[in-house]
C-alpha cells in the first residue's frame, strides 16, 4: 500500500515538473527521424502478462524487435538523439504513465520484452513474475545492460527476498548516481 501510494504521487510530480523537457524530447526525436516519438514495446508485467510500455524513440522504425544487446552493430539503429536518450535515461521518462496505469512500479526488476523467452522463464521459476516490474531495480543498478541473464535474474531474486520500502529507496538512490554517471548503458 505504501509503495503503490508512493508510486503515485512521485510519477504525479514527475509528469508535473518535467512537462516541458518531454515536450522537448518529443520535438527533438519527430524532428530528428520519421516515425512517432513514442514507441510502445510489449513488455512482461506481473504474473506474467502482456502490457503496453511507453519510450521515447532512440531506434529507428525499422529495428527489429529484440533486445538492444542480441542486435549486431546496435549503434547503427539509433535515431541522432537515440544515443543521448539512452545514455541519460531519459527515453524512459514515458514509463511514468506505466507506474501511474500500475503496471509498473518505480523499483521492481525490468519488464522482460514478450520475446525473452530464456529471461521470461527464469523468472517464472524463481517466482519473480508476480513482482510488478520497475522502472529501475536490484539488477539495474548491479550492472544494467552488461548482466547476463542467469545474473540479473539472480539479483530479481534476491530484491524478492529482501524487498522493503528503504531497499526501494536505497535502490532509487543508487539509480539516481547511476544515471548521473552513465554507468552500465551500452548504447
Amino acid at each position: 500500500m505504501l509503495k503503490r501510494a508512493f508510486d503515485l504521487l512521485v510519477a504525479l510530480l514527475l509528469m508535473a515538473m518535467l512537462i516541458i523537457p518531454v515536450v522537448v524530447i518529443v520535438l527533438l526525436v519527430r524532428l530528428t527521424s520519421s516515425g512517432p516519438a513514442i514507441y510502445w514495446s510489449d513488455r512482461v508485467g506481473r504474473g506474467n502478462r502482456i502490457f503496453k510500455m511507453p519510450k521515447f524513440r532512440s531506434m529507428r522504425i525499422d529495428t527489429p524487435a529484440v533486445a538492444t544487446h542480441l542486435l549486431q552493430s546496435p549503434g547503427q539503429w539509433l535515431t541522432p538523439v537515440g544515443s543521448f536518450l539512452r545514455k541519460s535515461s531519459l527515453d524512459e521518462l514515458p514509463q511514468l504513465w506505466s507506474i501511474l496505469k500500475g503496471d509498473m512500479s518505480f523499483v521492481g526488476p525490468r519488464p522482460a520484452l514478450f520475446n525473452q523467452d530464456d529471461l521470461i522463464a527464469l523468472r517464472t521459476d524463481a517466482g519473480i513474475n508476480e513482482l510488478v516490474p520497475g522502472l529501475t531495480g536490484w539488477a539495474q543498478v548491479n550492472g544494467r545492460d552488461e548482466l547476463p541473464v542467469p545474473d540479473k535474474v539472480k539479483l530479481d531474486a534476491e530484491y524478492l527476498q529482501r524487498r522493503s520500502f528503504g531497499f526501494d529507496l536505497w535502490i532509487l538512490w543508487l539509480t539516481l548516481l547511476k544515471v548521473l554517471r552513465r554507468d552500465g548503458v551500452s548504447h
